[in-house]
């Protein structure tokens, strides 16, 4: 039996990382807009909290019947939900073979253990609830049984259709176990409540006014590489159907120009800066960036990804055939449009790249300078901003132009909610500067200016 219950736990550990990495850049999107910051207890509770769903999630899924099973056939009585309560009571004492002993009711007894895991499923639940959102126990009880609900239907559906019958039994003492497990958890965490300060607390000690942590703009430069590579493509092809294919050649510049220099000019940020909250203005007094700052500055962030490109061209121009030792595609012989082709091109194509690359030593070694590279450069400008007493990375000094970070949500619903119940009003700007024009007068944003002036540190990235 405990195997039944290990495996589930097995197998959410084999799945987080991987849905830890591809949700990384959104819940960082979310948690730099709501809080400002990523406390590193932040961190702990949302991938504490998201690791623990996923295994509570595969303890009411896993084991998966083979799919050569017919779970119709096998598992017949799971068709009919089991809406009874007090069910359990009968199993527990059918179990015990109708034996009044502590053996045979409780230590020996499937059908007891069973509800006990059942009440431990959503007691952590409850924790979170009272520790983390600072919910009470109406909220908690609600929560649980909508989770418990979700758990029971998912059983019953058949994995949402996955397979054509339910392998597992729907069970209202389940749900009442579940909800009931929920409530113990909110009420054994008061203690834990009572000692540890609220997250939003730790936040606000950590994050100072006007200042983004390099996280923050990183995550923005992420998205905005990603942006530009995008913007690139589609001006691609644009350039190749509407005008000619050797203007192609221009859809970079123009996708640099229009991101880096014509958005922040326009709005005060590029696209990535904007939904990360972060607007970019003169280091010297907070005022509008001129196009010839921001121009400088957008070079020196796009120029590693331009010599990545060109190292890597270098490295391909220096094998025997040029970039076609590296292709894959199964063009090679007449059956290159199936399966099996693609998959022999491709380990013949990555044996050639090898060997050849083994053929040319100084190749190879700049290849290898470049992966090594990569992470050295961003830790070195990770280095660089952490040792300068404002926390401005090269490109913001050599520019002249830093990030200033704006309020984050929480904070501005917190003010609205104090300005609507003084009688005020809420004149916070998002990401546009306030001068009205395009000028360069400093002093815009009058809203901003005392907490600029405050927190002149700005950040660089």
């Amino acid at each position: 039996m405990t195997e039944t219950y290990l495996l589930p736990i097995r197998t959410a550990a084999i799945l987080f990382p991987v849905l830890a990495l591809l949700t990384f850049v959104p819940t960082a999107v979310v948690l730099y807009r709501r809080h400002g910051i990523m406390t590193r207890w932040r961190v702990l509770a949302v991938y504490g909290g998201a690791y623990y769903a996923l295994s509570a999630f595969c303890m009411t899924v896993v084991p998966l019947p083979s799919r050569a099973v017919d779970v119709c056939a096998k598992y017949p009585t799971f068709a009919d939900p089991q809406w009874t309560p007090g069910t359990a009571f009968a199993d527990i004492w059918k179990e015990s073979g109708h034996s009044v002993t502590l053996g045979a009711l409780v230590l020996h007894n499937s059908a007891v253990w069973q509800t006990v895991f059942n009440l431990f499923l959503l007691l952590p639940l409850g924790v979170l609830a009272r520790v983390h959102f600072r919910r009470g126990l109406p909220a908690t009880v609600a929560a649980g049984a909508a989770c418990s609900l979700f758990f029971e239907l998912t059983q019953y559906t058949g994995l949402w259709g996955l397979y054509a019958c339910p392998y597992r039994l729907f069970a209202m003492d389940d749900l009442l176990v579940n909800t009931a497990g929920a409530a113990v958890g909110w009420a054994l965490a008061a203690p834990l409540a009572r000692a540890l300060p609220a997250l939003d607390t730790l936040d606000d000690r950590a994050l100072v006014p006007g200042r983004a942590p390099f996280g923050r703009r990183l995550v923005a430069l992420l998205l905005d590489m990603t942006g530009v590579f995008l913007l690139t493509g589609v001006l691609t092809v644009l350039a190749m159907v509407l005008l000619s294919p050797g203007t192609a050649e221009w859809a970079p510049f123009v996708a640099f120009l229009l991101w880096y220099v014509v958005e922040p000019r326009r709005t005060g940020a590029t696209p990535g800066k904007r939904l990360l909250l972060l607007r970019l203005v003169r280091t010297r007094d907070g005022g509008r960036p001129h196009p010839a700052a921001l121009t400088l500055r957008g070079a020196l962030l796009v120029l590693p990804q331009l010599l990545l490109w060109a190292v890597a061209g270098l490295v391909l121009s220096r094998l025997p055939g040029g970039p076609d030792t590296v292709v894959t595609v199964a063009v090679r012989g007449d059956t290159g449009d199936t399966g099996q082709a693609v998959r022999d091109a491709g380990l013949s194509g990555s044996r050639e790249f090898l060997s050849t690359l083994a053929s040319d030593p100084a190749a190879g070694l700049v290849l290898l300078l470049v992966l090594l590279g990569c992470p050295a450069l961003v830790a070195a400008c990770a280095r660089a901003v952490h040792r300068h007493p404002e926390g401005l990375g090269p490109h913001d000094v050599l520019s002249g132009v830093r990030n200033e970070a704006l309020p984050p949500t929480r904070t501005r619903a917190a003010d609205r909610d104090g300005r609507t119940a003084a009688g005020g009003g809420d004149a916070h700007g998002d990401g546009a500067y306030g001068d009205g024009g395009a000028g360069d007068a400093p002093g815009d944003v009058p809203d901003r200016a005392g907490e600029r002036a405050a927190a002149h540190a700005g950040s660089g990235a």
